[in-house]
């Protein structure tokens, strides 16, 4: 994936932010893409041309999410980390002397 489209301030610019957008093409040479956008931080208005080529739509999405349909639907159902899960953690962390596989990975080798 192509690196998102920043402010000159350093925010991320992200499709909400996007006021017009646009091709510019060109007879000869590369052709591109326009954005024009509002900073949701310092409230600037800025400008972005990328060549076609180097255009993705992913570019201005806010989420970037690697996990399937079925992960997410499960990690919802498991509900928010609550704070005793936290500390049996961090007490499981404490007494850990090694690092090795789970059980069910070593079990598929």
């Amino acid at each position: 994936m192509r690196s998102p489209l920043h402010c000159n301030c350093g925010q991320r610019i992200f499709s909400r932010d996007v006021t017009q957008q646009g091709y510019h093409q060109r007879r000869f040479g590369p052709s591109y893409v326009y954005v024009r956008f509002r900073c949701s931080r310092c409230k600037r208005l800025g400008e972005h041309f990328i060549r076609q080529e180097d255009w993705e739509e992913g570019l201005l999405n806010e989420e970037v999410s690697e996990i399937s349909q079925n992960e997410r639907r499960r990690f919802e159902a498991m509900g928010k980390i609550t704070v005793a899960e936290m500390a049996d953690f961090h007490f499981k962390l404490e007494k850990l002397t090694s690092i090795s596989p789970p059980r069910n990975e070593q079990s598929k080798r």
